[in-house]
């Protein structure tokens, strides 16, 4: 069984341009795999700018760099030629220091790592000081704290150099970072094996991932009854997300759904809308009225067929014609 050692950079908000309105991140996300036996360790390392990736790196990848992830990136050649190069040697660097020591060294500001999917240990920037999450985080802690530099660089590190980084790469990709897709949004309803009756307000199709899915009964929200899924990623750049409320059966016309999202001008709000029985009622009308019709007009082709001839008449093959004519021989009536 593989198990995994991971960290996560956060970084807060940034005074930008008006250009650059609103809070912006970047966070890399670092996991190290170990394997069965005695294999290699892996060592995997992906950058997100806002919610889009934009770099990658995997010490099982043929190619052993770090590489792009976003169009944007690939003109960072040009911007910076020793740029791959230096951020390649970081993750190799990166990947022998995984291999070698489980507790790590911490080398970044407000700074959290997990261990099999649990809080391992995190730094404080505003008081440089380490919080272990569990027991076995304790050993860490006290080696860490024995050297108060290490807080104190990470601190001037996410202060300053990745700022500047982040700022970059606002500028590079600012058309797909700073776009905004608005939702699009419906609501269904399920119905349990036992009766019970389910609404689920769905968004999708949205960007950024920041929204807000809020299920109202009669004008009250509802957050304690209201089961969400975490926000996904969809797959083609765009996000999607749905919150589900639980009811008796009847109860349906008293729930709403807001949603709220930057790309939308006004929230949106929602109500499971039943089949209409008057649909049917125009359906079958349709269906009434073209069965009336085809019958119409087969008995005028019967009609037609048997006073076609004046008195009625026995019908003959027109003279000179042949069997050469095949299926389209005229016919002519004899009186």
């Amino acid at each position: 069984m593989e198990r995994s050692l991971g960290a996560l950079l956060l970084l807060g908000t940034l005074a930008l341009p008006d250009t650059w309105a609103g809070p912006h991140s970047m966070r890399y996300f670092y996991t190290a795999l170990t394997r069965p036996g005695l294999g290699e360790p892996r060592y995997l390392s992906v950058g997100y700018v806002d919610d889009q990736q934009f770099v990658r790196f995997d010490s099982d990848s043929p190619s052993q760099r770090e590489e792009p992830r976003a169009a944007w990136m690939e003109g960072m050649e040009q911007e910076d030629p020793e740029y791959w190069e230096r951020n390649t040697q970081i993750a190799r660097r990166n990947t022998q220091l995984y291999r070698v020591s489980p507790e790590l060294r911490f080398q970044r500001g407000f700074l959290q790592y997990a261990y099999d999917g649990r809080d391992y240990i995190a730094l404080d920037t505003q008081t440089l000081t380490w919080t272990a999450a569990v027991p076995q985080a304790v050993n860490t802690k006290r080696k860490t704290e024995a050297d108060r530099s290490i807080a104190e660089r990470t601190k001037a590190y996410l202060e300053e150099e990745c700022v500047t980084w982040v700022k970059k790469h606002l500028e590079m990709g600012k058309e797909a970072l700073m776009r905004t897709d608005p939702p699009s949004a419906r609501v269904t309803r399920h119905t349990a094996p036992h009766g019970e009756v389910t609404l689920r307000c769905r968004a999708q199709d949205f960007y950024p991932k920041e929204i807000s899915l809020t299920w109202l009964r009669d004008g009250e929200e509802q957050p304690q009854d209201t089961e969400f899924i975490e926000t996904r990623p969809a797959g083609d750049g765009t996000f999607q997300k749905w919150a589900a409320v639980d009811m008796t059966s009847g109860q349906e016309g008293r729930y709403t759904c807001r949603v709220q999202h930057e790309g939308l001008s006004e929230p949106l709000t929602l109500q499971w809308e039943p089949e209409s029985s008057s649909t049917w009622l125009i359906v079958g009308g349709i269906v009434a009225a073209l069965l009336i019709l085809i019958a119409v007009i087969a008995g005028v082709g019967i009609w037609r067929r048997k006073h076609s001839g004046g008195k009625g008449g026995d019908y003959v093959p027109a003279a000179g014609n042949d069997s050469a004519q095949g299926s389209d021989v005229s016919l002519t009536a004899k009186s």
